[in-house]
């Protein structure tokens, strides 16, 4: 079971992501031992590009000559709109703990690919910047190495 964010004291937010997996850690300050709190899964982000696109909208032929289109308004990649929409959730998180004014600060380590998404993400829904960020994939790593990561960085 997921612990919740702490609502009785201050702390500092380390988020640890990938396109698939997002791990939120607590700590009294910036350099103190982190207290996993709980992991959320993007489980399409496993999933074939072929399976997310049997849920698109199909082809149709236009009516006055602009000839063979798909009927689906994306214009993502399949993978790259999943990621996206994980991303936005991990932000949602982020932010709304950041609001409720008990988060002192926030740390983002993520996958260089994920990073960005994320970033963009959270800049949409909060003008809060992360204390750091470090583009590293270390999602399932213990969390001394981590804190270690932290300390070099």
């Amino acid at each position: 079971m997921a612990k919740a964010f702490p609502s009785d004291k201050k702390y500092f937010l380390v988020v640890v992501a990938d396109e698939y997996r997002a791990i939120f850690y607590t700590r009294e300050t910036r350099s103190g031992p982190l207290t996993r709190l709980h992991t959320i899964t993007n489980e399409p982000a496993r999933m074939k590009t072929g399976e997310l696109l049997a849920d698109r909208g199909g082809r149709a032929f236009d009516s006055h000559g602009q000839g063979l289109h798909t009927m689906g308004s994306e214009k993502m990649a399949p993978k790259d709109q999943v990621a996206r929409t994980f991303g936005k959730h991990v932000a949602e998180i982020i932010a709304t703990e950041v609001h409720k004014g008990n988060c002192r600060d926030f740390a983002l380590i993520a996958a260089p690919r994920f990073l960005g998404t994320l970033r963009h993400e959270l800049s949409v829904l909060t003008k809060a910047e992360p204390y750091m960020t470090i583009d590293k994939d270390v999602v399932g790593r213990k969390e001394s190495f981590i804190e270690d990561l932290i300390a070099r960085s």
